[in-house]
């Protein structure tokens, strides 16, 4: 199992509880949703996966290795917020990603940035909000991980950029990888994942499982079904 979760639990020391009990197995070759409103943690647990953050208690595995220097090189990680400094052009971007990452392949970087329209020239500080969100995915997707975690990849982008995104999250993530995806845009996603967690309010899990199963068996879209279990959700503890 590529992404193992067992009973994992964040509590800060002000006694917030962020994630509660939470189990999830992710093989080689899926995509896991982890759908909820905001603020229900999605992004607590995507930092904890990839060793910026501690569990408080219960343990997560990827590849069999604990979050932290030993996962690093086989983790390509996009934050919900660019994260680069503003000044730098995507071109030296793209040179620091080469220098620093030996999976990442500089001719698919520039590929997506051309078919994007971006120039490798510009600055970051120069790029719309949705632009800079662009650079840092090709940049994110460019690497041949064995897990991508990306946080609200589509948050920030106009309806019209989401189809190219998603099209390029399925393009291009190594086939002996898997890719997990925090998001509160359901309808958006639902047709590229294989794997769901309903995240509630305090990291509970309302629900999890197979897409497609799950579709069958409800008759509805993950969507409909989202929005369902969420209509009776307090909006806090």
């Amino acid at each position: 199992m590529l992404l193992e979760l067992r009973q994992v639990c964040k509590q800060y020391n002000n006694g917030n509880v962020v994630i509660r009990d939470l189990n999830a197995d992710l093989p080689e070759g899926r995509i896991l949703g982890l759908l909820g409103p905001n603020g229900c943690g999605k992004t607590t647990l995507i930092k904890m996966i990839s060793g910026l953050l501690p569990v408080t208690s219960g343990s997560i595995r990827i590849d069999g290795r604990l979050p932290g220097p030993d996962s690093a090189g086989i983790i390509s990680y996009l934050p919900e917020r660019p994260y680069f400094d503003p000044v730098m052009k995507a071109s030296e971007l793209l040179d620091y990603f080469s220098d620093f990452y030996p999976d990442f392949h500089r001719d698919t970087a520039e590929r997506l940035l051309s078919d994007l329209k971006i120039d490798p020239k510009s600055r970051m500080k120069t790029l719309s909000k949705g632009n800079r969100e662009k650079v840092q995915l090709a940049l994110v997707m460019s690497r041949q991980a064995r897990l991508y975690l990306l946080d609200e990849p589509i948050a920030g982008v106009d309806p019209a950029s989401r189809d190219y995104i998603l099209e390029t999250i399925v393009g291009q993530y190594n086939r002996g990888a898997s890719v997990v995806i925090s998001t509160h845009l359901i309808r958006d996603v639902e047709t590229i994942l294989d794997e769901f967690v309903f995240m509630g309010y305090g990291g509970a899990v309302m629900a999890a499982g197979d897409v497609r199963e799950t579709r069958a068996r409800e008759g509805r879209s993950l969507d409909e079904l989202f929005r369902e279990v969420f209509s009776y959700v307090p909006q806090s503890f």
